[in-house]
Formats: C-alpha cells, sequence, structure tokens
C-alpha cells in the first residue's frame, strides 16, 4: 500500500476532522445526463465528455495518493515526496498532506488544508517541530482555487452545482469560476481536441519570495498535465506538475504520479 505508515496517520487525523460522513437528501447525486451539460459552452461539454461525466452519478467525494518530488526554489535539490489527499463536497473541504525527505533522510510533514472557509499550510519538522505556520486570506484564497484545480482533473462533477460558473473562452480553453463563503476564485482551463485537459492556469494563488518568506505575493500559478490514464471505466491524470511564474522566471517545483491504485470515490472521511 502506497505510504502505509503516512496512510494510516492520513486517515486518523482525516477521521477526527468531523467532516460529513455521507449527503444528506439535499445533495443532488442523480446520474448526469445531456440534458444537464447542454446549456454550458461547447468546450465544457467537450470537456465533461472526455472525463465520463454523462451517464454516472454525480461524486461527493474523493481520496487519492500521489509519489514525486518536490522542491522549495530553482536554485534547491529535489527531494522526494508522498502524498494523500481528500476532498469532499459537503460543507466544502480540502485536506492534503505531504512528507518530504530533507537530505534523503529527515522528514518534513506538511498539511495544507481548507475547511469552514478557511485555508492553512502546516509545515513540522519530524512531525514535531512547526517551521511555518501560515493562514489568512491568501491561504483561504489559494486553498479555494486549488481544490477547484482537483475537481477539474479528478472528479469533475463535484463542481456541477451552483456555486461553479462555467463561460466559453475559445475552441480550446473555457474558464470555471467557484464560490465559497462569500469568496469568488476563477481559473482558466485548456483543453485539447478529445476534450482531455492538458493544463490549469490562475492568479489567485500567492507567491511567497524565498529569500523573503514574508513577501507574499499574487502569482500565476499553472499545472500542466503529462497525459491520461483509464481506471475502471474513468480517466485520471498520469502525471503533473505545479508551476509558479514570478517575474524573475518559470519555478517548477511539484512533480507528482497520481497512484491509479488509491483512488476512491463517493467515501467517507474516515473510511
Amino acid at each position: 500500500m502506497h505510504g502505509g505508515i503516512m496512510r494510516k496517520k492520513f486517515m486518523r487525523e482525516l477521521g477526527a476532522l468531523h467532516l460529513p460522513q455521507s449527503p444528506g437528501p439535499e445533495v443532488n447525486l442523480t446520474v448526469v445526463t445531456d440534458a444537464d451539460i447542454d446549456p454550458l459552452p461547447e468546450t465544457v461539454r467537450r470537456y465533461l465528455r472526455f472525463m465520463r461525466v454523462v451517464g454516472r452519478p454525480r461524486d461527493w467525494s474523493f481520496r487519492l495518493g500521489f509519489a514525486g518530488r518536490f522542491r522549495r526554489s530553482r536554485n534547491d535539490s529535489w527531494m522526494n515526496c508522498k502524498a494523500w489527499q481528500y476532498n469532499t463536497r459537503l460543507a466544502l473541504a480540502r485536506i492534503f498532506h505531504i512528507r518530504l525527505r530533507l537530505l534523503g533522510v529527515v522528514t518534513v510533514l506538511a498539511r495544507d488544508t481548507y475547511q469552514e472557509g478557511r485555508g492553512r499550510m502546516l509545515i513540522r519538522l519530524l512531525d514535531i517541530f512547526t517551521v511555518g505556520d501560515g493562514t489568512g486570506e491568501p491561504y483561504d484564497i489559494g486553498e479555494l482555487v486549488t481544490y477547484l484545480n482537483d475537481g477539474i482533473f479528478v472528479a469533475p462533477s463535484m463542481l456541477l452545482v451552483p456555486e461553479v460558473r462555467w463561460s466559453q473562452v475559445d475552441a480550446d480553453s473555457f474558464d470555471v469560476a467557484l464560490t465559497d463563503h462569500g469568496r469568488t476564485v476563477t481559473a482558466r482551463v485548456f483543453i485539447d481536441q478529445r476534450g482531455a485537459p492538458v493544463n490549469f492556469e490562475t492568479t489567485d494563488r500567492f507567491y511567497s519570495d524565498s529569500r523573503d518568506a514574508t513577501k507574499v505575493t499574487r502569482c500565476r500559478w499553472t499545472t500542466p498535465i503529462e497525459g491520461w490514464q483509464e481506471i475502471a471505466g474513468r480517466w485520471l491524470p498520469t502525471r503533473g506538475q505545479a508551476v509558479w511564474h514570478p517575474p524573475e522566471g518559470e519555478l517548477s517545483y511539484a512533480d507528482f504520479t497520481f497512484i491509479p491504485e488509491t483512488l476512491a470515490l463517493n467515501i467517507a472521511p474516515g473510511e
């Protein structure tokens, strides 16, 4: 099992967050039909059909594991990492844990979370000593738009809700906006001829200068996808990156491989 010890810790903490265990009768879980997506822009319909949303009930949660590498700045060496994530559209939340190995031996555990309209980035050396604890509006906005990013690539039917708006840009892209707790984030999604998303772009993320951690500014952020794999009749990315685009030059800082056997959909947080 991918990251056995880390997974146990992740599941234990996830179960303690008091997230909703199951959808109530007010949550729309009906099968998505052609009629449901007909009012949407053509590029969005092409994307949703590629993702095989039509003909399936709407999803309300997912859990997924990742492996890959991470670095803080372009001058830093890459560190191997493992990650676990749980997203739910019930009381919208995103829980993401990533474990890094400094110099190959020292463990750092970072927790990125969005819950009850608030984002947080908690970083702990050996999961004992806190070396970073970011909160405030930049984290609220950044974690919310990252939830949107997750939905686009993993479980798009979670975004077929009144809080999400779609609009056409051109034949190869569309804009998408998500509102939660009175805050709206936006992004542009680029697709290929099949409708497969190949990149996600937003300026609703905030970049921390590695030379001055107190300097946090809004920055263009993209997540290009390398390819797609079919998992139980669905499409899941094979590999993707996260890239900052500050004035001093592009910085690819995360390179993740999606672990297909870890994908679980429509599950309670503690399962």
